[in-house]
């Protein structure tokens, strides 16, 4: 599946690239020939992203919710892994493997568009982001 750039005009955003995920990891992995055992990866960042990203259409599926999914990046390079856009406002996500790294929300991001929430999603705790609390 694909995911969309989010871009309301501001001259930075990028408007045409799209990011490309799988709803199967086995298949994603299989496509790009990294089949060894997840402590020897060295794309655990991407690969838990493409989990959660699957994982979290699931949930909004099944649970009935109804949302606008992109990603966001700029030219510059600031970037946000996923958002949402619910009921006129966006729900903002990164994806980190590493749950001590530090993470900063872009505030080009946060003072553009009406932002209700932000979280970073880690392997602590990312099971209320799949609804499965």
């Amino acid at each position: 599946f694909r995911l969309q750039p989010l871009s309301r005009n501001l001259r930075k955003e990028l408007k045409t690239k799209r990011k490309i995920y799988f709803y199967d990891n086995g298949v994603r992995n299989a496509v790009i020939a990294q089949l060894q055992p997840l402590e020897l990866r060295q794309d655990k960042g991407a690969l838990w992203e493409n989990f959660l990203l699957s994982e979290r259409l699931k949930h909004l599926h099944y649970a009935g919710i109804l949302a606008n999914r992109f990603f966001w990046r700029t030219s510059d390079q600031q970037e946000i892994d996923y958002v949402e856009e619910r009921g006129g406002f966006f729900y903002v996500y990164e994806f980190k493997w590493n749950a001590r790294k530090k993470v900063r929300f872009s505030a080009t991001f946060t003072g553009n568009y009406p932002v209700k929430a932000a979280e970073v999603v880690t392997p602590e705790g990312f099971e209320v982001f799949l609804g499965v609390e």
